[in-house]
């Protein structure tokens, strides 16, 4: 299956049905782009978008089975990665002998993947591309530019893909946040231009499509988490999303505004914030201390983060609650705010850490129960969705990221905003969007792999 000069398709291999592991296949003239290579972490018992069942004993990592592409390598013009989450940059180390291609991706993202890369041995193997934000480039027949939204992680980029057939813009993960404390904002008019050149379909994150309203700003936690820390009478331990650098920046000055000394546990947390710093999107004038010496100061000057958010086993968290961390044991008094909420699947797992720390006599607080905000989601609820579409006006609505019920009211929302048209589908549907749009139903067999014992292994 060859694109032809006339063609212009879609095709999802991972993250259309589902959440996590996204991977999208843009064809056109004999070649393919490639947007986003991502991982999942499945749980036992929970539904995969194909309608299996995760049992247990399968691997911790998973990803989009690449064997279309694969076979096609040498029409594979590029890869680029709208940002670096693990759900869209994860997968790469894994796959990319399968597709030997270069890698475009802005400087923080670039940060990220250097460093998955050079763990995997691949670092000086693989030919990574950093744009501006705004820059466009030639990838085979495809002529890409990326532009500046926001979301939670530094540095996120939606794309214009035009080509002489049609142009679309893919949104990858999103929100319109007027401060996002780190990294760069957006601009109305970015989208607006785009719409008056012509935008044949726009394909759009669906996660928070059944949400009312506009998500909540990055900024507007200060007050919130600032509250939390100054009432408290023991150690703060915040749990949060390693890749969240504005939270872990609003944490820092609420550590210095009340007093407190801010470490970073957990591998993760300490990863993102080197590359932060590396990227240059860090401040200079915010800092952290030795998390060694957390364990020697009065209880009350303690600002810890901790990686754990979600309950996952051998984490920061985890060690605390269990009592068996290196640096400091939990005592009664302590608090632990969470400032994050469950992904879809760790809801068990929350609770159960959630109980063991309360039987510590620790005070936890999560972002459900909190009177004020403590948690943004990084992804756009009803208002955002609908004012992009007002701003963008494209042609074909094709929603991605989500399962079936978020794209259902993905699909919805963009009609009762004028759209003419939306594609909803899964992995393995191939999108026509020229010469004449349409839909072919799971047009490529579609699968995982997982990664274990040091190898890629079919997942069934």
């Amino acid at each position: 299956m060859t694109p032809s000069s006339s063609d212009l398709v879609f095709l999802p291999l991972g993250g259309t049905g589902e959440i996590g592991m996204n991977m999208n296949l843009y064809g056109h003239d004999g070649s393919w782009l490639m947007v986003d290579c991502g991982v999942t972490f499945p749980k036992p018992g929970r539904f995969s978008a194909d309608g299996k069942v995760h049992k247990s004993g399968e691997p911790d990592i998973q990803m989009p089975d690449p064997a279309f592409i694969e076979a096609r390598r040498n029409d594979l013009s590029g890869l680029i990665i709208t940002h670096a989450h693990e759900d869209h940059i994860g997968a790469v180390p894994f796959l990319w002998h399968k597709l030997r291609c270069p890698i475009y991706c802005t400087r923080f993202t670039a940060e990220v993947l250097k460093k998955k890369l050079a763990e995997h041995g691949l670092l000086h193997q693989v030919k990574i591309i950093i744009p501006e934000t705004g820059e466009r480039l030639h990838i085979g027949p495809f002529d890409v530019q990326w532009l500046a939204l926001t979301h939670s992680i530094p540095d996120p980029n939606c794309l214009m893909i035009r080509t002489p057939v049609g142009n679309i813009f893919h949104t990858g993960d999103w929100k319109l946040d007027p401060d996002p404390v780190v990294g760069h904002g957006y601009k109305r008019e970015t989208f607006t231009r785009i719409a008056e050149e012509g935008v044949l379909a726009m394909v759009c994150d669906s996660t928070n499509a059944t949400v009312n309203g506009h998500s909540v700003s990055e900024a507007s936690l200060y007050d919130g988490l600032r509250h939390y820390v100054e009432t408290a009478k023991g150690r703060v331990i915040v749990t949060c999303f390693g890749s969240n650098i504005a939270r872990l920046l609003t944490l820092s000055q609420v550590g210095e505004d009340t007093g407190r000394y801010m470490g970073l546990y957990g591998r993760s947390l300490v990863n993102m914030f080197q590359c932060a710093k590396r990227a240059g999107v860090w401040p200079y004038s915010a800092g952290t201390v030795e998390t060694r010496h957390l364990g020697y100061l009065p209880r009350n000057e303690v600002l810890a983060v901790a990686t754990g958010s979600q309950g996952e086993p051998r984490t920061a968290l985890r060690r605390l609650a269990a009592g068996n961390h290196p640096d400091f044991e939990l005592e009664p008094g302590d608090r632990v705010i969470f400032s994050a909420r469950a992904i879809p699947g760790n809801e068990d797992a929350i609770e159960g850490l959630i109980r063991q720390l309360r039987a510590m006599q620790v005070e936890v607080i999560t972002a459900d129960e909190a009177e004020l905000p403590i948690h943004a989601s990084g992804h756009p609820a009803q208002e955002e969705l609908e004012t992009l579409y007002k701003w963008v006006q494209p042609e074909i609505a094709i929603p991605v990221h989500g399962e079936e019920v978020h794209m259902r009211a993905h699909a919805g929302l963009a009609k009762g905003v004028g759209v003419p048209r939306s594609l909803t589908g899964r992995n393995g549907d191939l999108f026509m969007l020229r010469p004449v749009p349409g839909m072919q139903r799971q047009k490529v067999s579609t699968g995982r792999l997982g990664w274990q014992k040091g190898k890629l292994i079919p997942v069934t």
